[in-house]
């Protein structure tokens, strides 16, 4: 009598149920290639209209207070030959990004360059030679199809923090942010809604305060000054990536929260705040779902040298790069006509030096949390 063997069912995959926001994401994907097929059937060029992502097709909004992207658009044709390659690119990252949809995942930046690094049949020629050709593509992807790349199923690696009086639900997943321990809850790159929800009835902060470097988070954190001052603690590990700009821009609109930015006083630290405030004119596409105009700069400030009465030991000479990019930051049309900035501005080069936050620890170790911070809160001195 022959042996019965096991055998095993293959595994069922499991449905994917797509959010109105995927359905709409899948829908722009698929009416690209649906595009190709039309232009085929008629026997014409297939392209691509790319809005142009320079500085000449940014403009900024006075009544908005944000920077917006203009009408410029750039072509991209198959059937020529110096552009056939980034159609080709183009189209590869959007079948990639597709293929997320399909099963219900995520990718990193990097994981979709490796998914869709290939040598082409027949030639010596890669897909992508290096994953900044890849990233290029995937920005072009998401102003062609006005998605940003966290609805295309991709996220960066996470970089920031946040700690304070609210609880969000991240996945499913619980999160009290007064109960992250030293390190706090790690701000992830993907924070849409769907994804983490935000719910003001949780929320007890009555503001946020973000500052820039991980190292002064820390001390702020330490000294748990978000408790003492009822707010929530952010930082961006320095300029903040589109993860912790987005929950910011959410936080800020979703729950009513004031947000003021504790940064650096040098020419970077003033970028930032552009960054955080206006956008950027990279992302100029993405502005609507992350500039926050109502946020403030509490400091570091020009003045603070003598005002808190620092010592010469923490001052930091400007260099040539410096100059120059303060005076770029000074022509910006968010900061041209506004005194308050000018006057910052032209303190710092008449100073010809900057100062970084941690320089008041060399006061008192908690002097930026226990006494900084509280009088310029308290004062309502900022720079708007």
């Amino acid at each position: 009598m022959a042996k019965k063997t096991a055998t095993t069912k293959p595994a069922q995959k499991k449905r994917v149920v797509l959010t109105e926001r995927d359905k709409k994401t899948m829908a722009a994907l698929v009416g690209l290639a649906d595009g190709v097929v039309m232009a085929a059937e008629k026997k014409r060029d297939p392209f691509l209209d790319i809005p142009s992502r320079t500085l000449s097709n940014v403009k900024y909004s006075p009544r908005k207070g944000i920077l917006e992207m203009g009408s410029g658009k750039n072509r991209r044709q198959l059937f020529d030959l110096s552009q056939a390659k980034a159609y080709m690119r183009t189209m590869l990252v959007a079948k990639g990004c597709k293929e997320l949809l399909d099963v219900g995942k995520s990718s990193s930046l990097r994981g979709l360059y490796y998914m869709l690094k290939h040598k082409i049949a027949e030639t010596k020629e890669n897909t992508f030679d290096d994953q900044n050709e890849c990233d290029t593509i995937i920005e072009d992807v998401e102003v062609l199809l006005s998605s940003i790349r966290e609805e295309l199923h991709l996220y960066a690696e996470n970089r920031g923090a946040m700690v304070g009086g609210i609880t969000l639900t991240d996945r499913g997943d619980t999160i009290d942010c007064r109960r992250m321990g030293s390190g706090g809850y790690a701000i992830p790159s993907i924070v849409e809604p769907g994804i983490i929800e935000l719910d003001p009835k949780k929320c007890d902060a009555k503001f946020i305060l973000h500052v820039e470097k991980g190292t002064v988070w820390q001390r702020f954190n330490e000294d748990r000054f978000w408790e003492q001052h009822n707010c929530i603690l952010t930082h961006g590990a320095g300029q903040p990536p589109r993860g912790v700009r987005r929950l910011l821009h959410r936080m800020h609109n979703e729950l009513k929260l004031p947000i003021y930015c504790v940064l650096d006083n040098d020419p970077w630290g003033y970028y930032i705040y552009s960054v955080i405030k206006q956008g950027s004119i990279n992302l100029a596409f993405e502005s609507q779902r992350m500039a926050i105009p109502e946020a403030k700069y509490l400091g570091l400030r020009s003045l603070d040298f003598d005002r808190c009465e620092l010592s010469d030991d923490v001052i930091i000479g400007l260099s040539d790069t410096d100059r120059k990019r303060a005076k770029q930051v000074a022509k910006y049309p968010w900061f041209e006509k506004k005194r308050d900035w000018q006057r910052e501005i032209e303190r710092m080069l008449k100073n010809d030096f900057k100062l970084e936050v941690e320089s008041l620890m060399s006061k008192d170790i908690s002097y930026v949390t226990e006494t900084y911070v509280p009088e310029r809160l308290a004062a309502k001195d900022w720079l708007d």
